[in-house]
């Protein structure tokens, strides 16, 4: 069910530099880098991204942070965003492509904590 985890960081060199080093031993790998983001993935299928937070702010435990829920079908993605905002949840981005091979939804919880719901593929 788990897809990816993301971390924020105020250094994304230095960031880099240490997850480099601390995933490879554990079969993690970077496989795609952007301005702001480095993403590594492992044999496993599980993603952690290191990033700096999207609204500019200082990354503080939370914020740059995510968790990413793997759906089978975007029509999955979509149920499961319009599930989360009638039942309480906050919108954070309508579902939609956001890359080649990335259809994702995000929603805040009952608790402010942002996730994601995504389709790769």
């Amino acid at each position: 069910m788990l897809g990816y985890a993301t971390i924020g960081s105020n250094d994304l060199p230095k960031a880099k530099a240490f997850y480099n080093t601390l995933l490879a031993p554990l079969g993690g790998a970077p496989m795609m880098s952007m301005d702001r983001m480095e993403i590594y993935g492992s044999p496993a299928g599980a993603m952690l991204a290191v990033c700096t937070p999207y609204d500019g702010g200082k990354a503080t435990p939370g914020n740059g942070a995510m968790v990413a829920l793997q759906a089978a079908s975007k029509d999955l993605v979509d149920q499961v965003h319009a599930l989360a905002l009638s039942n309480g949840g906050t919108c954070e981005g309508q579902p939609g492509q956001r890359m080649d091979n990335f259809y994702g939804a995000y929603f805040r919880d009952l608790d402010g904590n942002k996730v994601c719901v995504f389709k790769m593929g």
